[in-house]
């Protein structure tokens, strides 16, 4: 699993353009990966794969569970009320900080075989969508943080098991 500070965590990912087996077993190894990890959600970079894909499992506020994944996809709307709530990440194993996203979002992509897919979720599913899709332009939620709670988040890394003065200086750095 890529951790805060992994270069591949901060860079945008590459358009996948191959849709043979390697791309079937990169999907199924990251359901696996997000699964034992107990998340709801996983971009390829988190597993170290620059590539534009990621996978989820994620109820949203109704408790209807949403399961799929999406390749090269595209945050296409994101509207409605904008609440702030709590959100963790894999990669920021154990930390959590209140984060803004929009109550809606609908994403557009391709499946592994190459078959359209238009995903709209709302309530916490919806945040699991734009989650996802700013890890693959690059964004961690926490580059999404003011400054007060990003700072509070880095004594958090600091503190972490994982955390190293590396990864704590990518969060203390000036809010992108």
């Amino acid at each position: 699993m890529s951790l805060l500070g992994a270069p591949v965590l901060h860079a945008p990912c590459e358009t996948v353009t191959d849709f043979g087996a390697p791309l079937a077993r990169l999907v199924e190894d990251m359901f696996a990966t997000m699964y034992a990890a107990r998340g709801v959600g996983l971009a390829a970079n988190q597993v170290g794969e620059a590539l534009r894909v990621f996978v989820y499992d994620c109820p949203d506020d109704e408790d209807l569970r949403h399961l799929g994944h999406v390749v090269n996809p595209r945050l296409v709307e994101a509207d409605g009320l904008v609440v702030r709530g709590p959100e963790g990440c894999l990669s920021l194993p154990g930390l959590e900080a209140p984060t803004e996203r929009f109550d809606r979002a609908v994403v557009e992509g391709v499946s592994a075989d190459g078959a359209p897919v238009r995903i709209e979720g709302t309530g916490f599913f919806a945040r699991c969508l734009q989650h996802e899709c700013d890890h693959l332009d690059g964004l961690l939620y926490a580059d999404r943080l003011p400054s007060r709670r990003r700072a509070r988040l880095a004594r958090g890394v600091r503190r972490a098991p994982w955390g190293t003065p590396e990864r704590h200086a990518r969060l203390a750095g000036p809010v992108s």
